[in-house]
């Protein structure tokens, strides 16, 4: 089964949710973006920000986990119905990366994913190439990560 079986152009699907608490900024920032915003509570006060803040790799980090956990339970649902999952490999690049707004402690950011195209490639035989929009929203309904993704898919 191919992903233009499975989903239309415009199809959006919910792929789950993702809190974050200030010791997952603080354990994301420390790790990956140790910017005053993203590690000091009292330093972030006096920044553009005015409080402590989610790194933006961290709420693209965020959607990716969550994009996982959906597929996972995907593939588990097609089997169960009988059919054969779309083989999907990995990405070769996301472009119009936009983070919107910060994130800030303990808001959640719901993710999402809308089906924009798929496609043979002519280079390799039995592969496509599959465009996603990717969002996330706060608990406001308040876009804060938008970005346009690409995947392979093989047979």
């Amino acid at each position: 089964m191919r992903m233009t079986e499975l989903y239309e152009t415009g199809d959006r699907t919910e792929i789950g949710s993702y809190l974050f608490t200030e010791e997952r900024i603080l354990r994301f920032a420390r790790k990956y973006d140790p910017q005053r915003f993203h590690t000091d509570r009292d330093a972030a006060r006096n920044t553009m920000f005015g409080a402590l803040c989610a790194s933006g790799w961290h709420t693209t980090a965020a959607w990716m986990q969550c994009f996982l956990r959906y597929w996972m339970a995907e593939i588990g649902r097609l089997k169960s119905e009988g059919l054969e999952p779309p083989n999907l490999g990995p990405s070769p690049g996301f472009q119009k990366l936009q983070w919107l707004k910060p994130v800030f402690v303990d808001e959640t950011v719901s993710y999402s994913v809308t089906f924009l195209s798929g496609r043979p490639l002519a280079s390799r035989p039995g592969w496509h190439l599959n465009t996603i929009h990717c969002e996330g929203v706060n608990q406001d309904a308040i876009a804060v990560i938008r970005f346009e993704s690409t995947v392979l898919e093989f047979e």
